[in-house]
């Protein structure tokens, strides 16, 4: 049970991201689909100068944010050092991009104008994502500070085992190396 408090913690949050990143691109590309075609004045849309920004970088995020879920996912199921390495590097890259989302979220707020629900939405998804985000980052990362949490960066149990070192090109037999003894 100690082995598992941060997977049991991070499961939930790792799905819970996964389908809010999904709302996003879902979302995110039908806004960006309209704005492209310069369809800006549809009553559920509007929008102002840092749309088009906002909207690229909320793509980009939610984008990058599934597929760091995936991998998540596949950390979660091994819990394993080397696995943490992946879900760790991919769930930073996301987090920065959805940080960046989030600040041009906070610019198209302060910028004002009509914004249409379907844009809000986007902009409220990118905020709580950040938070949430960073949150499962920092499960991810927890057992940098106790093994209590899960897999470490120092943990090697899963290589110990094999016993002395046998060398494999060697004599059938011989285990250490090189026999003593012998002629080349």
């Amino acid at each position: 049970m100690a082995q598992t408090v941060g997977r049991n913690i991070a499961a939930p949050l790792l799905f819970l991201n996964l389908i809010m990143y999904l709302i996003v691109v879902g979302f995110a590309s039908w806004c960006l689909n309209r704005f492209i075609n310069g369809q800006t004045n549809h009553p559920s849309f509007g929008g102002n100068g840092a749309t088009m920004f906002f909207l690229t970088f909320a793509l980009l995020a939610g984008v990058l944010g599934v597929a760091s879920k995936f991998i998540g996912g596949n950390h979660i199921r091994a819990w394993r050092s080397d696995s943490l390495a992946a879900a760790g590097s991919t769930s930073l890259i996301a987090w920065a991009i959805t940080a960046l989302a989030f600040g041009l979220a906070c610019k198209e707020i302060n910028l004002g104008q009509h914004r249409g629900w379907r844009l809000r939405m986007v902009e409220a998804f990118i905020i709580i994502l950040t938070f949430t985000q960073f949150l499962y980052l920092l499960l991810l990362h927890a057992a940098m500070f106790s093994s209590r949490y899960g897999p470490g960066y120092r943990d090697t149990d899963y290589g110990i085992g094999a016993g002395p070192s046998v060398d494999p090109a060697g004599p059938k037999g011989v285990v250490g190396g090189a026999a003593t003894g012998t002629t080349v």
